[in-house]
C-alpha cells in the first residue's frame, strides 16, 4: 500500500487489529478524560471515532510536524463539545508545537482544567492544530465555507501552469445541533450557490440531543434539504463501516461542481451498554461502572486509564505522518520553483502568509478637502476602500445584499466578483445572510485573507456570535456597519440602532471605530489594516457630515490613538471639554464656535475608538482628558452606556434613552435633542451647575 498518496476509496483491512485498537484508543481517551474531569462529552467521540480515524489516517493531507503548512487540508470539528475527539487525534498523530507535542497525554489528563491546552471546546491559538474556535453550534461549518472560498481564491491568485501551490480541501464534522442552527443553513446555501467542490461536511447523525431523541424537534430529510442547496449527498449506514465512508469521501473528491454532505449514522456512546444511544451519553460522564462495561465491550482492560497501546501512534506515523511529511516537503520544493519563476507573486505570498500588509498598501489613501456640507462617512469609506484595495490584493469582501448602501463594492478595474465561475474575484455577494456572513468571513481570515463584510449597524445583532469569536481567535476580520444612528431617518426605529454600538464596544479584543468625518474614515481604514491580530468594526453614517479643515483642526492621524484633541481655544487652560464620536463630532464643532464667541475656552475631543484610546499609556489619556477639567459633555446618538468613564461623576451625556422614531434624519435628530444649541446649554450647565439638580 502506497501511504504517500490519498486513497480514500480503499479503507484499511478491517481484519487488521491495529485499526480497531486505534479507534478504541480514541474512544477510551475520551471516556477517561471526561470521567477524570467529571465534565464533558464522551458520547460523540465514542460513536464517531471510526469516522475521524478513517479521515485522518486515510484522507487528510496534513503534516503533524508542520501543522501550519499552507496547503494542508483543513479539519473543522464544528460540534466543539466533542472536543476530546480532536484532542485524541492531535495527540495520536503526534502534532507538534515548536518541537514539542501540541497535546501530550498529560494535557489530555488535564482536560477542561484551568491552564490546559485541552479546554472544553477547541480554541484556535490556544491549542496548536485547532483550525478554528468552535463553541456555538453552526459557527464551525460556517467557518469551513470561508476556508473553502479562501482556498479557491488562493489557487486562482497564486497557481500558475506547472506551478500548483494551492489545492487543499476542507472537511468539517458536524452534528444535529449544527444543522438545526440557522447559520448552518445560510452557510450551506451560499456554499451550494458557489459550487464549492473542495468542501465536505460529515454529519454525525446520531439522533440524540441533550433533551432526548432528535425526533422531539428535528424530523426533516436533511439529505433532501442539502440536495436543494445544490450539494451532493451520500449516506453511510454505520459509522463503523470505514470502507463505505472511504467511498463516500472519494466521490466527494471527484466532484467538480458542488460541495458534499456525507450523512453517517452513528450511535452516541457506542459500546456503553446502558447509555449508548441515549441523551445520558451526550453530556454526562458515564460513571465508573458504565466505563468498565464499555471498555469490556471494546475488549479493553477495564481498569486501564489513558492507555495508548503499542502500535497505535506508529499507525498514525505511517499514515497521516508519512503522507503529510512528503506532501509538505513537496510543497516547499514547489514553492521554491514558484519563487524563482514568479518572484513578485512569491513576495506577495510571503506577506500574506506572514499576516502582513503588502508594501506601500496605503500610498493611495485619499485625503479629503474641507467641505462644510461634507459627505457621509459611508461614502468616504467606499472611496478609501477603493483607494487601498488595488495595492492590497488579498483584501476581499462584500455585503449582505447592501453594497450600494454600505459602499463596500470594489469598482476599480480588475476587481471582479468571486463566483462559481471565477474564484479570483475580489467582490463577494453574501446575499441576505448576515448570520453566515460573519462566520464565512472568519473562515476566510483563518485562510490568510483580509476579509470585510458590510451591513447596517442594526443587523450587527445577527452577526454578534462570529464577531465575538473573531475577537476570541484574534482573527483580523473587518466588519463594516453603516446607517449608524437615528439619523438614518425614515426607516424608523426598527432600523435605527441604539444599543448596538455599546454591545460592540463590550466585546474584548474587538476594535470599534466610529469616525467623525471623511478624513477620520480614511485614517480608520489605515488603523484597521495596519494591525493584523485583531478584528475591527467600522461604524459609518448614512447622512453627510462636514469634512473638517485640517489646517485649523488637528490631523486625522489622531484616529490611530482612539481619541485626540481636535482643537483648544486660545487663552489658557480649557474650561469645558466637548467630546463625541461619529457625526456628532460636527455638532460639537458648531457648539464650540458658539461657546468661544461667548468667551468660553473649549477643548474639542474626537473619540472614534474607545478600544484604541484605552490601549494608550495613562499619560496620553490624561493629556487628552485632564482630570482637573471636570466640566465635560459627551454627545452620541446611541445608548449612553459607558460614557460615564469619560465624563466623570459630574459630567453630562447627551445620548439616547429609548428607541428612535420615523421621520427625516434631520427632524429625528432635532426631535431627540441632537443639536448644537442643546450641547451649548449642557456646557453652560457644566460651567455654572444648578445645585438643585
Amino acid at each position: 500500500m502506497d501511504l504517500q498518496r490519498t486513497e480514500p476509496g480503499k479503507a484499511f483491512d478491517s481484519s487488521d487489529p491495529i485499526d480497531r485498537l486505534a479507534i478504541d484508543t480514541i474512544r477510551t481517551l475520551a471516556i477517561d478524560a471526561v470521567e477524570k474531569a467529571q465534565s464533558g462529552h464522551a458520547g460523540a467521540p465514542m460513536g464517531f471515532a471510526p469516522v475521524a480515524y478513517e479521515l485522518w489516517t486515510r484522507v487528510l493531507r496534513y503534516d503533524p510536524k508542520s501543522p501550519d503548512w499552507p496547503d494542508r487540508d483543513r479539519f473543522v470539528l464544528s460540534n466543539g463539545h466533542a472536543s476530546m475527539l480532536l484532542y485524541a487525534l492531535l495527540h495520536l498523530a503526534g502534532v507538534e508545537a515548536k518541537g514539542r507535542p501540541a497535546v501530550s497525554l498529560d494535557d489530555i489528563k488535564a482536560f477542561r482544567q484551568l491552564g490546559s491546552v485541552c479546554p472544553g471546546h477547541p480554541e484556535r491559538g490556544h491549542t496548536v492544530g485547532v483550525e478554528t474556535t468552535t463553541g456555538p453550534l453552526g459557527q464551525g461549518v460556517g467557518n469551513s465555507v470561508g476556508m473553502a472560498m479562501a482556498g479557491l481564491w488562493l489557487a486562482a491568485r497564486f497557481n500558475r501552469p506547472g506551478h500548483k501551490l494551492f489545492d487543499h480541501r476542507v472537511y468539517a464534522i458536524c452534528s444535529d445541533g449544527d444543522l438545526m442552527e440557522g447559520v448552518s443553513g445560510e452557510a450551506a446555501s451560499l456554499a451550494g450557490h458557489l459550487k464549492l467542490s473542495n468542501l465536505c461536511w460529515i454529519y454525525d447523525d446520531n439522533h440524540v440531543s441533550i433533551e432526548g431523541g432528535t425526533d422531539l424537534t428535528f424530523s426533516e430529510d436533511v439529505a433532501r434539504r442539502f440536495d436543494g442547496y445544490g450539494w451532493a449527498s451520500a449516506r453511510v449506514a454505520d459509522a463503523n463501516d470505514t470502507a463505505a465512508l472511504g467511498r463516500a469521501i472519494a466521490a466527494s473528491q471527484a466532484s467538480k461542481d458542488r460541495p458534499t454532505l456525507i450523512l453517517v449514522r452513528s450511535v452516541i456512546g457506542y459500546g456503553a451498554p446502558h447509555k449508548a444511544g441515549t441523551a445520558k451519553a451526550h453530556s454526562d460522564p458515564l460513571g465508573p461502572d458504565e466505563v468498565k462495561a464499555a471498555k469490556r465491550a471494546y475488549g479493553w482492560p477495564e481498569d486501564a486509564r489513558f492507555l495508548v497501546p503499542e502500535g497505535v501512534r506508529e499507525r498514525f506515523d505511517e499514515t497521516v505522518g508519512s503522507r503529510g511529511a512528503k506532501l509538505s516537503a513537496d510543497w516547499a520544493q514547489a514553492r521554491a520553483r514558484h519563487r524563482k519563476a514568479y518572484p513578485a507573486l512569491a513576495a506577495e505570498l510571503d506577506a500574506l502568509l506572514a499576516g502582513e500588509p503588502p508594501k506601500g498598501w496605503d500610498e493611495d489613501l485619499p485625503v479629503f478637502p474641507p467641505d462644510a456640507k461634507g459627505i457621509a462617512t459611508r461614502e468616504a469609506s467606499g472611496k478609501a476602500l477603493n483607494g487601498l484595495a488595488p495595492r492590497f490584493p488579498w483584501l476581499i469582501g462584500g455585503s449582505a445584499d447592501l453594497a450600494p448602501s454600505t459602499k463596500t463594492h470594489l469598482d476599480f478595474d480588475g476587481a471582479g466578483t468571486f463566483s462559481a465561475e471565477d474564484h479570483a474575484g475580489r467582490n463577494l455577494h453574501f446575499g441576505v445572510r448576515e448570520h453566515a456572513m460573519g462566520a464565512v468571513a472568519n473562515g476566510m481570515a483563518l485562510g490568510g485573507l483580509r476579509p470585510y463584510t458590510g451591513t447596517f449597524l442594526i443587523f450587527s445583532d445577527y452577526m454578534r456570535p462570529p464577531t465575538r469569536l473573531a475577537a476570541l481567535m484574534r482573527a483580523p476580520s473587518i466588519f463594516v456597519f453603516s446607517h449608524d444612528s437615528i439619523a438614518l431617518g425614515q426607516d424608523g426605529p426598527t432600523h435605527q440602532p441604539i444599543e448596538q454600538l455599546a454591545a460592540l464596544r463590550a466585546i474584548p479584543g474587538l476594535i470599534t471605530l466610529r469616525p467623525g468625518d471623511a478624513n477620520e474614515t480614511a485614517e480608520a481604514w489605515r488603523a484597521i489594516l495596519g494591525q493584523t491580530g485583531r478584528p475591527a468594526c467600522l461604524v459609518l453614517s448614512r447622512q453627510a457630515t462636514p469634512t473638517l479643515d485640517r489646517t485649523v483642526y488637528a490631523s486625522a492621524r489622531g484616529v490611530a490613538k482612539g481619541a485626540y484633541v481636535l482643537a483648544d481655544s486660545d487663552g489658557g487652560e480649557p474650561q469645558v471639554i466637548l467630546m463625541a464620536s461619529g457625526a456628532e463630532v460636527g455638532l460639537c464643532v458648531a457648539a464650540a464656535k458658539t461657546l468661544e464667541a461667548d468667551g468660553v475656552r473649549v477643548r474639542l475631543v474626537s473619540m472614534p475608538s474607545w478600544d484604541l484610546f484605552e490601549a494608550q499609556p495613562p499619560a496620553y489619556r490624561r493629556e487628552i482628558l485632564p482630570p482637573a477639567i471636570t466640566a465635560r459633555v459627551a454627545v452620541e446618538a446611541a445608548s449612553p452606556l459607558g460614557w460615564d468613564r469619560y465624563v466623570g461623576a459630574t459630567g453630562e451625556v447627551l445620548a439616547m434613552h429609548g428607541f428612535g422614531a420615523s421621520g427625516s434624519g434631520g427632524d429625528v435628530m432635532t426631535h431627540f435633542g441632537f443639536t448644537a444649541e442643546r450641547i451649548v446649554a449642557a456646557a453652560r450647565r457644566q460651567l455654572a451647575p444648578d445645585t438643585s439638580r
